[in-house]
């Protein structure tokens, strides 16, 4: 069984929501997921780190940033907007390159399923 640390800690009000298999996330690949009304992007990364964020790019409102370029500054794992190319922290969300960040969420893995909380 795998068990996934979360990127981030999720708050004590958090509504965990199936999205799909671990083994269904390529490496270094984004996927677009919608939860609820929420669309969320999800990245694997080696090591079976699982990130979520926002997949709506801040500066244009399209929803492509599962389509973004993984990176990584430092030790930090980035995305980068496939349209303007600015660079956000996958575990934040935070906008690196300067601007509105991304929403960044939770995400956890048990028994082979990724989950991500959302605030309920």
């Amino acid at each position: 069984m795998t068990e996934l640390t979360l990127q981030r800690p999720a708050p004590s009000s958090t509504a965990w929501v199936a999205v799909c298999r671990l083994d269904d996330l390529e490496e270094c690949w984004g996927e677009a997921a919608l939860v609820g009304r929420e669309q969320i992007a999800l990245f694997r990364l080696p090591g079976d780190q699982v990130f979520a964020v926002g997949n709506v790019d801040p500066r244009t409102r399209a929803a492509v940033m599962a389509r973004g370029i993984v990176g990584s500054r430092g030790t930090v794992p980035t995305i980068a907007s496939p349209l303007h190319k600015e660079v956000y922290d996958l575990g934040s969300g935070a906008c690196l390159t300067g601007g509105e960040g991304l929403r960044a969420y939770p995400v956890r893995c048990s028994g082979g399923v990724v989950e991500v909380g959302i605030a309920s």
